[in-house]
């Protein structure tokens, strides 16, 4: 016997290849076929398995794992790609971008902006039996943050148009590629987190908003599924992680030049500028 996982259906030497096939795309920018087309049989449990190796190699380099992402916590976004559950990412050390900051021009291949909530650990957090007020005694503090995601795998086939799913997705650090923390620091017992609002202006334009209940009715709700999705393979949450809990907007295209703005009300804002093609990062 092998000892893998019932719900693995694709062999190590599969698993290996597509991971560094991931991690070579991220390198060079320039993002791989779908992995749901090479493979349709690929299962979520086998795309984590890439995700998992794709991290290894991610360490091997040199990054450190410095905290979690959380996706598809709207019902919208879930009936979007077909699943009932959210899917999660690792976040490194060099993924975090300084408020009011600017990107690199050619950082990523085809960036999307989200609007979120951080958790900061206080306390470590393993599940199983993780429950959101769990959460909330274990968080140093919440802030605003902006994700900002990013597409290893074509978001759509060329030659047939297929759409990735979310195996693709998933397989590619659930497309977690840098964050934003900014705007104002709060205990997560001193508001009612539920009722976080906030609009995402693109060079000066709304483009969305939207509010925090949104992201499986209490944002801690997906710090909480987290903990306990990651229990089986002996993983837990880390004090001083940060958890992005999962976005209460759709996500934005950035164009070369765009700057971006969420404004959180009470909370403060929370900004980002992509450079333009030639320019020199400041």
């Amino acid at each position: 016997m092998s000892g893998r996982p019932a719900e693995e259906t694709l062999d190590d030497a599969a698993l290996d290849d597509a991971a560094r096939r991931l991690y070579e795309a991220k390198r060079t920018r320039v993002p791989i076929r779908q992995l749901s087309l090479q493979y349709p049989e690929m299962t979520i449990e086998d795309a984590y398995a890439v995700q998992r190796r794709l991290v290894e190699l991610e360490v091997a380099d040199g990054r450190v794992v410095r905290g979690r992402k959380i996706g598809l916590t709207s019902r919208v976004m879930q009936r979007a790609v077909s699943i009932t559950e959210p899917d999660y990412g690792a976040i490194f050390d060099d993924m975090f971008f300084g408020d009011g900051g600017s990107v690199p021009a050619g950082r990523f291949i085809r960036p999307r902006i989200e609007v979120e909530l951080a958790f900061v650990l206080g306390e470590p957090l393993k599940g199983p039996g993780v429950t959101l007020f769990d959460v909330l005694r274990a968080a140093e503090y919440v802030t605003p943050a902006l994700e900002i995601l990013d597409a290893r795998v074509q978001m759509s086939d060329p030659d047939t148009g297929h759409l990735r799913t979310i195996v693709d997705t998933i397989a590619d650090n659930a497309a977690d590629a840098g964050l934003v923390l900014g705007g104002r620091v709060v205990k997560p017992m001193d508001i009612d987190l539920r009722w976080v609002s906030a609009l995402l202006l693109r060079n000066g334009v709304i483009e969305e908003s939207g509010v925090a209940a949104a992201v499986l009715n209490h944002p801690a709700n997906g710090v909480a599924w987290l903990a306990n999705r990651l229990a089986p393979h002996g993983v837990g949450l880390d004090a001083g992680e940060v958890i992005l809990a999962g976005s209460f907007t759709t996500p934005i295209f950035a164009e070369p030049g765009d700057s971006f703005v969420a404004d959180y009300g009470p909370l403060g804002t929370v900004s980002i500028a992509f450079e333009r093609d030639g320019e020199q990062s400041r």
